[in-house]
């Protein structure tokens, strides 16, 4: 029974997910204030970082609750050295905190991070909400294209690296050291 009311949590979490970003998509050019965009970025990273939070507690799936907030405390961990490591002065001019570009850190994790556990229907609308969030870090000022490009790819390893795939028959396992590195997929089968 909790498993078929899980599935229609998921539908229904992906389908209002979506329905935001294409609210927000439809809004923000309309007024196109940089004001307007920081919101609407904001709106969409707090939204996936939350789904990345309730979908697992939905789901009843412990380890892939623990794994998001493992992913994400890490890309903010990194993304917070950069800045203070880096420092690098907005396009707005506001201050010297850059890069690399938070929200899309964060949001580029939480999406990586349901793509890679719950797969492609939960993970791509993710995706799409996550490059709309770096996309309104640049038309809100605060950041340029190295800036969220870093900041995505922060996200996106963070959230790849550290979340596995639910289905406990498939195991992915990324390997590296001073000479190289891969990936190893184990199947049980």
């Amino acid at each position: 029974m909790f498993d078929f009311l899980s599935r229609k949590m998921t539908g229904a979490v992906m389908r209002g997910g979506v329905v935001i970003l294409f609210a927000c998509a439809m809004a923000v050019p309309a007024y196109a204030s940089e004001k307007t965009w920081d919101d609407a970025g904001t709106i969409a990273k707090n939204g996936l970082v939350a789904a990345a939070l309730i979908l697992p507690a939905a789901k009843k799936d412990l380890n892939g609750g623990l794994q998001s907030l493992g992913s994400m405390g890490v890309a903010y961990i990194i993304t917070q050295t950069g800045k203070d490591s880096f420092p690098k002065l907005r396009p707005d001019g506001s201050d010297y905190r850059s890069f690399p570009s938070g929200h899309t850190s964060m949001a580029f994790s939480a999406a990586a991070t349901m793509h890679n556990r719950y797969g492609w229907k939960v993970g791509l609308p993710a995706q799409a909400v996550a490059a709309f969030v770096g996309v309104s870090r640049i038309k809100a000022k605060k950041h340029d294209w190295a800036d969220v490009l870093t900041g995505m790819a922060i996200g996106q390893a963070s959230g790849f690296l550290i979340t596995n795939k639910r289905n406990e028959n498939v195991v992915i396992i990324p390997f590296g050291d001073t000479k190289g590195g891969g990936v190893a997929a184990l199947v049980r089968f």
